[in-house]
């Protein structure tokens, strides 16, 4: 049987094999393991086999496992569609969030973050694909709203993410990739301090590590298929 730890070692072998050929450090990328809909026990099991960094998209679910998992000094981070109704505790108990897209969702998270926590790292989602389905602004946006984010107190804008249509084409899901990070070159060129491109996920990562992905953001991989009945 397949086991967390022996996953995130294939994983984190990708990741190498990825970098080499993008001759890039293993280290100039992170993992995040999404482990949204996984129970807490899962989590302590990728804890234990060294994963630091957890990805979550569903609030409750994540407080909860935060709570039961307090001892481990893990790092959080809110990576789904995030409601205006649900900032303040995304703001009083994560360490990311890579899912804003509208200054609204960014403001109130300045107004709610803890003044005695470090500031929010945020990402800026960016629908690369031009799916009516998919969250974020469109790229054309984001300069200005790059802009407004990076000027809140509280907040620190990071960098930009997205998540494009699965695809099996490693050519169009490169094509994809590289519009995210193209507009990322463009506004750090503009003065802005952007580090991160948060993009793959467990099907796609070579490909956005060849495009420049920061972070990765991996579940199946790690975790398993997902019960979906």
């Amino acid at each position: 049987m397949i086991t967390i730890p022996a996953n995130l070692q294939a994983v984190n072998m990708r990741i190498a094999s990825a970098c080499a050929a993008a001759r890039r450090a293993p280290t100039t990328v992170g993992l995040l393991a999404v482990s949204k809909t996984w129970p807490a026990s899962a989590v302590r099991t990728a804890a234990e086999a060294g994963q630091h960094a957890f990805g979550e998209s569903y609030v409750q679910e994540a407080l909860a496992k935060q709570a039961e998992l307090a001892g481990l000094a893990l790092e959080w981070h809110f990576i789904g569609p995030l409601q205006s109704n649900k900032t303040r505790p995304v703001a009083e108990h994560f360490a990311w969030v890579h899912s804003v897209e509208r200054l609204k969702i960014a403001e109130r998270l300045s107004e709610q973050r803890p003044a005695h926590l470090p500031p929010l790292n945020v990402c800026l989602q960016v629908n690369v694909s031009g799916e009516a389905s998919k969250s974020g602004c469109a790229p054309d946006a984001a300069p200005t709203l790059c802009r407004a984010i990076a000027a809140l107190p509280g907040l620190r804008l990071r960098g930009l993410m997205a998540i494009p249509e699965p695809t099996d084409d490693p050519a169009l899901a490169r094509r994809r990739f590289a519009v995210l990070r193209e507009l990322q070159e463009s506004l750090v060129s503009t003065g802005l301090a952007l580090d991160t491109l948060s993009m793959g996920m467990s099907h796609d990562l070579e490909a956005a590590i060849m495009e420049g992905a920061t972070i990765v953001r991996v579940g199946t991989a790690i975790f398993g298929e997902r019960d979906t009945a």
